[in-house]
């Protein structure tokens, strides 16, 4: 099984920006601020802003990134 199969590309690149950056906020929270364990919640965006496939827009059928439409000759 390939890892394009296992992880579509299924996030727009401003998508996969707010995500990443919204998941260091909230992995930070671990170290400074409340000193929680809620902050690893941020592992989630974070992870999936870094590969750019998010598991329940693939079980749902939902992409935000472009796709290239294949062109009929």
């Amino acid at each position: 099984m390939s890892s394009s199969a296992m992880f579509p590309q299924n996030e727009h690149s401003l998508e996969r920006i707010i995500r990443v950056a919204l998941g260091l906020v909230l992995v930070a929270l671990v170290f400074v601020g409340p000193h929680t364990l809620w902050g690893l919640v941020g592992v989630v965006p974070l992870l999936t802003g870094l590969l750019g496939s998010c598991p329940a827009y693939t079980l749902l059928g939902i992409s935000t990134c472009k796709t290239k439409t294949p062109t009929t000759s």
